[in-house]
């Protein structure tokens, strides 16, 4: 159970420190676009439940990373681990050139770490890091490119757990087997769950030009600390390309306490077009996570992807 409680904490978390101390991304995909204005749901003859169906079924979020690695791009991560006062204590900083060859053959331009980044074995100190790698790093070669969320990942103690994660990250909302006690709480849009949340959405403007919805599902204010403190999933907006209802941005804000462990974070994931291809294009998280007799893990990361070309 511990195990499995690690590798899934490993995601989440948001580090609870003053801007001055900790060098922090935009996280939110709500700051790329323009409000025009709120939609009007009979008038437009949208509801709640198209935008949760386009959701849940939606793969298009995913198949842009599978896509990824055919074409030429910059990618330049940049990753920040803390220590307990909130004080970076590991930096890493990679600049690559992917291009689109036999092989997916990587150029790292620059490559630098400092600080409690490996350990004496040349393994990871935090398990972020390595989770870090799995999620974005593979996107960038063949490895990806298995086919579904729940594919067997090739090799590994902690490969099963790892295909988990990309559930939660590419298709929130489904419900996620095999994770300690909360698996189901991230299933919000059960007919159970849904009493919890609000719903709104708003017509608006992406990156300058794209016309788009934003879908915010967020836990109803009037719901007693009790309440609120048992729903995992407090915030998430989706992005929706007007045009064919494809996503194109998801910011996620999940936090949950027990007896057994803590977490809090803030993810985002932002697309841009590459001629008529939906692309990955940014990156953030930042977060920590607790578990007893395990250090504890903060840590923040910036994925930018940019330059694509055939």
């Amino acid at each position: 159970m511990k195990l499995k409680a690690i590798l899934f904490f490993l995601f989440i978390g948001v580090i609870k420190v003053s801007a001055q101390e900790i060098r922090r991304f935009n996280p939110d995909t709500l700051q790329t676009i323009q409000l025009d204005s709120v939609v009007n749901i009979k008038g437009n003859r949208l509801n709640v439940e198209t935008f949760i169906q386009a959701i849940v079924n939606d793969t298009s979020f995913y198949q842009a990373f599978r896509e990824m690695k055919k074409y030429n791009f910059i990618a330049e991560n940049r990753f920040f681990t803390y220590d307990k006062k909130n004080k970076v204590n590991g930096k890493i900083y990679r600049k690559i050139k992917h291009l689109d060859t036999k092989g997916n053959k990587l150029q790292y331009l620059v490559k630098q770490d400092s600080g409690q980044v490996f350990k004496k074995n040349g393994k990871y100190q935090l398990y972020t890091l390595e989770m870090f790698d799995y999620i974005f790093m593979n996107a960038y070669t063949s490895e990806f490119s298995d086919g579904s969320f729940n594919a067997k990942s090739a090799g590994g103690k902690n490969a099963s757990y790892k295909d988990k994660l990309k559930t939660l990250i590419f298709s929130p909302g489904r419900p996620v087997k095999g994770l300690p006690l909360i698996g189901s709480k991230t299933e919000i849009f059960s007919a159970n769950m849904r009493q919890y949340y609000d719903y709104a959405f708003y017509s608006a403007t992406y990156l300058d030009s794209i016309p788009v919805y934003r879908f915010e599902v967020k836990v109803k204010p009037d719901l007693s600390s009790w309440t609120k403190d048992g729903l995992m999933i407090k915030t998430l907006t989706t992005i929706f390309d007007k045009r064919n209802l494809e996503v194109l941005g998801r910011y996620v804000d999940m936090k949950y306490d027990n007896l057994l462990f803590d977490f809090d974070v803030q993810m985002n994931i932002e697309m841009s077009y590459f001629n008529e291809s939906k692309l990955p294009s940014k990156v953030t998280y930042q977060g920590n996570w607790n578990i007893p007799l395990k250090k504890e893990e903060r840590a923040s990361f910036l994925i930018i992807q940019k330059d694509y070309s055939k």
